[in-house]
């Protein structure tokens, strides 16, 4: 029934979305193609990767590729393949991979488990990630395996697996560092140490021109439609104000995860909240890390007085609601991400900020 469910959002969703079907899937595979054939450090030439998104599929629109080079990697896996067989592929396993990891970082067993799962992906910016072709439920899927892993105390693995925020580094980028602060120092080695080595796999195959042109074009104005989810978008701010509302917003992000420490969880739900409200970028398929930081929360609060909004929550995001013309607009969701950050805040004021003493050692008893 959970299946047919999803499913069912799934198709409804695939069959109002405006945006053509693959078509960030299009831009990464047209990126990795012009790589494959004139060299890695012809990754960012756009009129080159216009060119060929125009070989793909003749009649959708190009658009800049602007992701990192692993996504490109990442895509020219399936180079082999026939166009529309890649972005089936390629939305299978985002979305598997997504729906996967939350199913082994549960807490909670049974039923509920899996009506949380389903809460989970179901929301309609999971399903138009998937329509796009989008890379960012892989970051999702990384936030969600991290967290287990740190609650295991495989602080290590925790960091390798962080590196996936490198996919898409505007949707979590403040995670490692709120983990920083909680005093997660090997996770965040290990997350710099591999960020490091891509950075150089990235230099050594692009060349220091083809990195040039990656930053040349960071640095130049971003193409429009992407401000509705951000501050200005939300607030009506810009300029030193906005500016301003992001360093705040970055600082106490940190300074809640400090005090949340005791639960890695959280401080990944903080950090992941943080990154969103601080990205002066971010479209609607970005909101898959939100589904994210509400599932954490989800399974490590579960009293009602968390789960009660948390549930509203993911009714008010299905596709059913949003199909309706009742759901939220886009520039109402960082108000409520703002709100779940607060909620986060207020909890971290309201706990022991001391490290947990480890347990003293049992004395062996010894016979009289």
């Amino acid at each position: 029934m959970a299946f047919a469910i999803v499913l069912f959002a799934l198709a409804v969703d695939f069959w109002r979305r405006p945006e053509p079907i693959g078509i960030d899937f299009h831009t990464y595979e047209a990126a990795a193609r012009v790589a494959l054939q004139h060299g890695w450090s012809h990754l960012y030439d756009q009129s080159l990767v216009a060119a060929e998104q125009k070989r793909l599929v003749v009649d959708q629109a190009t658009q800049p590729f602007l992701s990192t080079p692993p996504v490109a990697w990442l895509a020219a896996a399936l180079a082999p393949l026939p166009y529309m067989t890649e972005y089936y592929i390629w939305a299978a396993l985002t979305f598997v991979a997504f729906a996967l990891a939350l199913a082994w970082s549960a807490t909670s067993r049974g039923l509920a488990r899996w009506i949380a799962i389903v809460a989970a992906v179901a929301p309609w910016w999971v399903l138009h990630a998937v329509h796009l072709g989008q890379v960012v439920p892989l970051v999702a899927a990384g936030a969600v395996v991290a967290w287990r892993l740190l609650r295991e105390e495989r602080n290590v693995a925790a960091g390798a697996v962080l590196t996936l925020v490198l996919l898409k580094p505007n949707t979590a980028v403040l995670v490692p560092l709120a983990l920083l602060a909680a005093g997660r120092y090997r996770t965040f080695a290990t997350w710099s140490v591999v960020g490091i080595v891509v950075a150089a796999i990235a230099l050594f195959t692009m060349g220091i021109d083809g990195v040039s042109a990656y930053l040349q074009q960071l640095a130049s104005p971003l193409p429009g439609g992407a401000s509705s989810l951000t501050l200005e978008g939300a607030l009506g701010v810009s300029g030193t104000i906005a500016l301003v509302l992001r360093v705040l917003i970055v600082g106490v992000t940190l300074v809640a995860a400090f005090r949340l420490r005791r639960s890695p969880g959280l401080v990944i739900a903080v950090g992941i909240l943080g990154s969103l409200l601080a990205a002066p970028y971010l479209h609607g398929s970005d909101l898959c890390l939100l589904s994210a930081a509400a599932w954490i929360v989800w399974e490590e609060r579960p009293a009602v007085a968390w789960r009660a909004p948390l549930a509203l929550g993911w009714f008010v995001s299905s596709p059913f609601i949003d199909a309706s013309g009742i759901g939220l607009g886009l520039n109402r969701w960082p108000l409520l991400e703002l709100a779940f950050l607060v909620a986060l805040i207020t909890m971290a004021w309201r706990v022991d900020p001391k490290p947990i003493e480890p347990a003293a050692p049992l004395e062996l008893m010894t016979p009289r």
